[in-house]
């Protein structure tokens, strides 16, 4: 109760001194920049020099430094789990130190966001959720990237240069985002092999590189010679490099882990996102009740640079798609005939998937050898 009672003083203090509510005039943008304190949780380790959490902590401190916010307004918690309660006493630890912006970058974060968000002590912190579905009307929004769109360009890469046809996706978790860009994956190499098969194996992890290392050499074992990923480590790239096979990234650019074996990587570039939510926040104009999903277009998702390792025609091949993403004349989901695992069609020549459907997404497309766990 005590606790209760210390947390519902700070957001008052907050709500009275560092903004009018999380929209509208502020007292000039010097006053509101040094006003302004974030607090960030992340799942991953940021010092690593790859993978999702560091992207994001990049992408923050870039877009902060860009703005004047210094880094003593950023107090950072990494490595915290989000499968149980013990993240919400980091959010609210963020909170009681002065946080007016909380920032959760995992998807599992989402319910425990939605109950601070939702408790009127705190209606004047502002919350952003990566990847989740939950938001409100005063001081929530959520967003995410059109990952799925860099997944298909990569899922060209390895259908191009595969010999054995199988290729080998260490999954993380069996949720939309998961299955969604394991479709756009395969339907990428689809598009350039229609013999090849994506081979999807399950780790139930975000960041375990044991896990994640010995279900990439299993998938070596049966005769993949490409190896992508959905973690927060590069322990699959290793596996790819220590097994002489070739290696496609998350996150970011992890050709420092698979060097030699590296074709590309998927990757993120947050850097935008976040200044362009700091500047609405110091200029009063952020809003919330928004669910953000940019993509290539949007410059929030992309394929790192093709190695030398490539095929023969990956360059324009890669180009040439790149382009329609970036004109809006082709997605992943739409306009072309799309079947699932037992062959039912989901989309036609004159359909596409929704935003509803994409983001509920349970199936897998022809081509993926496996189930949904």
């Amino acid at each position: 109760m005590y606790k209760k009672m210390i947390l519902v003083m700070v957001a008052i203090v907050m709500a009275l001194s560092v903004f009018s509510g999380c929209t509208g005039d502020n007292d000039g943008d010097g006053d509101a920049v040094s006003k302004l304190k974030i607090g960030v949780v992340y799942i991953g380790n940021i010092s690593e020099p790859v993978g999702f959490s560091t992207e994001h902590y990049k992408g923050i401190m870039a877009a902060a430094k860009s703005l004047g916010i210094k880094e003593s307004q950023i107090l950072q918690r990494e490595e915290v789990s989000d499968n149980d309660e013990s993240c919400k006493e980091v959010f609210e630890s963020l909170i009681a130190n002065g946080c007016n912006v909380i920032i959760g970058t995992s998807y599992g974060y989402g319910t425990y966001m939605n109950d601070l968000a939702n408790d009127p002590a705190y209606k004047d912190i502002i919350f952003m959720h990566c990847s989740g579905e939950y938001k409100n009307d005063v001081n929530f929004s959520n967003f995410f990237g059109r990952m799925y769109q860099a997944r298909y360009l990569t899922g060209i890469v390895a259908g191009l240069k595969t010999e054995t046809n199988k290729i080998g996706y260490v999954a993380a978790v069996g949720i939309p985002e998961v299955i969604r860009g394991i479709n756009a994956f395969t339907l990428g190499v689809k598009s350039v092999n229609p013999d090849a098969e994506v081979i999807v194996r399950w780790t139930n992890t975000w960041g375990n590189p044991s896990i994640e290392k010995s279900t990439a050499e299993t998938l070596i074992s049966e005769g993949c010679d490409v190896i992508t990923q959905h973690q927060d480590t590069d322990a699959a790239q290793i596996a790819a490099r220590e097994n002489k096979v070739w290696a496609i990234g998350y996150h970011s650019d992890m050709a420092v882990s698979s060097k030699e074996y590296n074709l590309t990587s998927a990757i993120w570039n947050l850097e935008a996102y976040y200044e362009q939510q700091f500047t609405d926040i110091i200029n009063g104009e952020w809003k919330p009740g928004v669910a953000y999903w940019g993509g290539i277009k949007e410059g929030v998702v992309d394929i790192a640079p093709l190695s030398d390792n490539v095929a023969e025609g990956t360059q324009a091949k890669v180009d040439e798609v790149l382009a329609k993403f970036k004109d809006g004349s082709f997605d992943v989901f739409a306009n072309y005939e799309i079947k699932d695992q037992d062959g039912n069609v989901k989309v036609t020549a004159d359909t596409k998937l929704t935003d509803e459907e994409l983001l509920s997404m349970m199936w897998f497309v022809e081509g993926v050898v496996g189930t949904i766990d």
